[in-house]
């Protein structure tokens, strides 16, 4: 059966590639080959090859309550955070229905990912009762719904680094346990097959660690041990997931006593960049260079996301003050303001960046 009657099926997907992604539930219950055929891998690539796929920044924001002030920023006393969609093209904003059950905002410091077209959100902390949770929440782009994935197995885990290929696995490690005990445990997610496997452990705990997917690896940055406590550790090490073994661990990555949070993947000219003391950094071998001075109102700077050449900054000039963002293009070092409407100017707690 054609997907559009009277018009070659090649032509029909000519059409479909052109729809945004705000559409594509639309389209999928308009007819089940329809449905079939936006849900296969080569319909994402084929848009990305012909121009037409869509940037989205997906981000845990906290949500803004005019009722309450803090300083300049009106924020809700405890913050309630929940899932926005920022489209650094069109510089549009949008909110993410919730999963079921979670009208009362996001698990605080869950962390983000995304895989195909699906964005998956994992574990943190309940914000009535503080618990950690395993819980893994599927939102998929295609049918604009949520589904209820695997548990993470093993003890619960906290602050762990996170990362994707951006293809169907989702690697996780690291992190605290519920006696604060940091960790050394790493683990997979293959999305598509809603399963859980152990991966070898890191070479040492890793609390408040960095997670990182380039050039094929899942990268873990930093973190520190349960006696350390806060102080930093400045290396590395890598999983490689062609031939899923780790790597040697890479000491003096970086800068003593440095939290990672604000690290993100290189490119061929650099190995991380990073945001620290009003800097954007890379790391150019064995060296941190500046690469530009970040704009004071975003010197403090809560979210960092790199992609295609741009970084992504959002911050304040200290905390509880309001968020301001700006992307920096990357190949000329200049910046531009990112207008940030006042429901959307809470605080981020995390987020990732996605290609539909």
């Amino acid at each position: 059966m054609a997907l559009i009657p009277g018009l070659p099926d090649d032509i029909a997907r000519e059409c479909l590639i052109r729809v945004p992604y705000a559409g594509f539930s639309t389209v999928a219950s308009t007819c089940k080959g329809w449905k079939a055929e936006i849900e296969v891998p080569q319909f994402r690539s084929h848009r990305k090859s012909a121009g037409h796929s869509q940037t989205i920044i997906v981000m845990a924001q906290a949500v803004i309550d005019p009722a309450r002030s803090i300083g300049f920023a009106k924020l809700c006393h405890v913050p309630v955070y929940r899932l926005t969609a920022f489209e650094p093209v069109s510089n549009s904003w949008s909110e993410l229905p919730p999963p079921p059950g979670f009208c009362g905002g996001f698990p605080m410091f869950c962390q983000l990912a995304t895989t195909g077209m699906d964005l998956v959100v994992i574990g943190g902390l309940d914000p009535v009762s503080w618990e950690a949770s395993s819980s893994i929440y599927i939102y998929s782009f295609v049918t604009a719904a949520w589904r209820r994935g695997a548990d993470m197995p093993g003890v619960r885990r906290s602050f762990f680094g996170c990362a994707s290929d951006g293809d169907r696995t989702v690697f996780v490690a690291g992190g605290h346990d519920n006696e604060k005990k940091a960790l050394r445990s790493a683990l997979a997610y293959h999305v598509e097959r809603d399963e859980w496997v152990a991966l070898p452990d890191m070479s040492r705990e890793r609390d408040e660690c960095k997670g990182i997917f380039d050039g094929g690896k899942f990268h873990v940055i930093g973190g520190y041990g349960t006696e350390m406590q806060g102080k930093f550790e400045k290396s590395c090490e890598s999983f490689d997931a062609v031939t899923w073994q780790g790597g040697p661990v890479r000491e003096d990555v970086l800068m003593a006593s440095t939290c990672p949070r604000t690290c993100v993947e290189g490119d061929v000219d650099a190995h991380l960049y990073m945001c620290k003391d009003g800097n954007v950094l890379a790391l150019r071998g064995s060296m941190w260079r500046v690469e530009a001075k970040i704009p004071g109102d975003v010197h403090n700077p809560s979210h960092v996301t790199k992609w295609q050449g741009k970084l992504l900054v959002i911050g304040s000039p200290t905390a509880g003050e309001p968020q301001k963002a700006y992307v920096l293009e990357m190949s000329t070092c200049t910046w531009t303001n990112v207008e940030l409407p006042e429901k959307f100017s809470g605080h981020v707690q995390v987020g990732c960046y996605m290609e539909i």
